[in-house]
């Protein structure tokens, strides 16, 4: 099979060894499928709905002797927030075990965050992991909507080194799709993958900086969110100060590991994730009917596009992979943090 250019920028699954060639596609027919997927995504635009449209930056405010986690949290600046599935909630859990059902109240705004080290043969370094939950993807066919479904998510991992200096930005949705890392001007240009673009990366339908400034005590990192896609739009390095008053709300943050202990009415718990095969680790009531239909076959995942667990795939035995391409699957996995940085050409 024919690989991809190293050295382009990232694209579907944000990097040039994820881009689905082609030539990596046998029978014409599924060429054709592809194809029809990739031009119905160009038409996520927003929805007009009539309605006045607002906005809201979630915040985390931490006093300076907070854990790091807390400090160093970003801010998401959501639009159109008049509509229920753009706004962040509290994953719930209601009914008795074995008959449960599962919803995001997006009236209670939280951030699930943890803190994980890695490991590689230049050094420790730490990853802050930031994952948000919108109610739903809304079913629409003009524009066409690929990632239609409910419980979907957003992360956004802070890699920093040992001086706590944040070296690099990894973005994805929370079904390990348009994965994208962005250095940080901490992080050397050593470090980089061989000729890092200075253009902003094309991500899918979206356009991300190829570089941040660095973020330094004072500063935050803005993610703008494209409304009722829930994708990742922008990023931004800004002043903590230069937050407007008036649209900001302060989120709850709570540990990724409350996922799996969720209460229910009768005293019992249980997880966000399926715990049995054949969706074990995946999102409960996430299934992507249209990405199912239309890449399962590439991928050879039927459940593609479904979100999943960001944490060890020992555990779950699901890996987070970012390419589509099945031979990539373990090289890609996202939770292998020193090992996805290495097959994007990262030399931390």
């Amino acid at each position: 099979m024919n690989e991809p250019n190293k050295n382009a920028g990232n694209t579907l699954r944000c990097n040039p060894k994820q881009t689905i060639g082609l030539a990596d596609i046998g029978s014409s027919w599924l060429r054709v499928a592809l194809l029809l997927a990739l031009a119905l995504l160009a038409g996520c635009a927003g929805r007009s709905t009539g309605l006045v449209p607002e906005q809201q930056t979630i915040v985390v405010q931490a006093e300076a002797s907070a854990p790091l986690v807390l400090t160093r949290a970003p801010v998401f600046a959501l639009r159109d927030v008049q509509e229920r599935h753009n706004k962040i909630g509290r994953v719930l859990a209601a009914g008795t075990k074995g008959a449960e059902a599962i919803s995001i109240d997006p009236e209670v705004p939280v951030i699930y965050a943890d803190t994980r080290p890695f490991t590689t043969e230049k050094g420790v370094y730490t990853n802050l992991v930031y994952r948000i939950h919108f109610p739903e993807l809304p079913f629409s066919l003009i524009p066409f909507h690929l990632g239609a479904g409910k419980h979907v998510g957003l992360l956004v991992i802070l890699t920093l080194d040992a001086r706590q200096q944040v070296l690099l930005v990894t973005t994805a949705s929370t079904c390990g799709c348009y994965a994208a890392s962005i250095p940080t001007q901490s992080l050397p240009t050593s470090s980089y993958p061989d000729n890092w673009p200075t253009a902003p990366l094309a991500v899918y339908g979206e356009r991300l900086p190829a570089r941040l400034p660095s973020i330094g005590g004072n500063d935050i990192l803005q993610v703008q969110v494209r409304p009722d896609v829930q994708r990742i739009m922008d990023l931004q390095v800004l002043p903590r100060q230069s937050l407007v008053p008036g649209t900001v709300r302060k989120a709850e943050v709570v540990g990724l590991e409350t996922l799996k202990k969720l209460s229910l009415a009768d005293g019992s718990l249980t997880s966000f994730y399926y715990n049995d095969w054949p969706l074990t680790g995946h999102v409960k009531g996430a299934i992507k009917p249209w990405e199912s239909l239309l890449l399962s076959l590439v991928s050879l995942d039927f459940f593609v596009g479904m979100d999943k667990e960001y944490g060890d795939t020992r555990e779950s035995g699901n890996p987070f992979y970012t390419s589509l391409k099945p031979w990539n699957r373990s090289a890609s996995d996202m939770n292998d943090f020193a090992g996805y940085l290495r097959f994007n050409g990262w030399k931390l």
